[in-house]
């Protein structure tokens, strides 16, 4: 996991690596949005399988919301992500998933969970 921004004046850059019975107990204290991560055997190092775990808690996340109006969504998922690049990344990517409706109201867009479509 890598996690880079800023704090204050301060550039923080760090990598995490964690052993599967550490992503255990991780998750153990996350909120309920990571119950559905992985089985913690599955590789916690590569590149692909962390994106694609991304991209699933934020699926999960505006699925068991229902609707997030962008701001907000947009919050949320800079925090699940690490940061307001990768945030931007995971809305983008929102905004062109087929279960998710993005609607049009007042100053700013509501991303709606639809369902329609199966494993994006």
């Amino acid at each position: 996991m890598r996690i880079h921004g800023r704090i204050g004046d301060w550039a923080v850059d760090l990598t995490v690596e964690l052993d599967g019975a550490e992503w255990a107990q991780l998750r153990g204290v996350l909120p309920a949005v990571a119950d559905e991560a992985p089985p913690a055997g599955a590789p916690a190092t590569a590149p692909a399988t962390a994106g694609d775990r991304l991209w699933a808690l934020a699926q999960e996340l505006l699925r068991r919301a229902g609707a997030l109006d962008g701001p907000q969504l947009f919050a949320e998922l800079s925090a699940l992500a690490g940061g307001e690049e990768a945030g931007k990344r995971l809305l983008v990517r929102l905004r062109h998933c087929p279960q998710v409706a993005v609607e049009a109201a007042g100053d700013a867009p509501v991303y709606r969970w639809t369902g329609a479509a199966a494993d994006q």
